[in-house]
């Protein structure tokens, strides 16, 4: 899922400083540096496992909601009503960033600031960040 953890971690640790990420690497990666090396694949999917369930949580515990006016189908709505840390469903995880994050990411826009988070999670992506979640879930109990 990851890659090939053999690979020569100097070799494509230089190889990425001097060439870059590859030009497709947010179909597959979290982000350009987890397209350097398997570990850092790894490590990378890891940091931002942790950093949804955190804001999740956040979310959670101020309860925060986002409803868009005209969002009839409630596919951009959100309101966490669990403990991010104990469900077993990653799907539920991701059902409620999505909508958080693209209201956040307008809030910063309208204050004419970058967003808070740019990328973009592709279903390669989804699969390794489940993996990592039912990692999480396995050692849990």
């Amino acid at each position: 899922m990851f890659g090939d953890e053999r690979q020569d971690y100097a070799g494509a640790m230089r190889n990425n400083y001097d060439q870059g990420a590859p030009a497709d690497w947010q179909s597959r990666f979290v982000s350009a540096y987890a397209a350097a090396h398997p570990w850092e694949d790894w490590a990378e999917t890891w940091a931002h496992y942790l950093h949804i369930i955190d804001v999740l949580e956040t979310a959670w515990v101020f309860r925060l909601r986002v409803s868009p006016g005209d969002d009839q189908n409630h596919q951009m709505s959100s309101a966490p009503d669990f403990d991010p840390y104990r469900t077993d469903s990653i799907d539920q995880v991701i059902e409620h960033w999505l909508p958080l994050t693209f209201a956040v990411n307008s809030l910063n826009r309208s204050m004419g600031q970058p967003d808070l988070y740019p990328l973009v999670l592709s279903p390669p992506v989804l699969s390794k960040l489940g993996f990592v979640h039912q990692a999480v879930r396995q050692a849990a109990t």
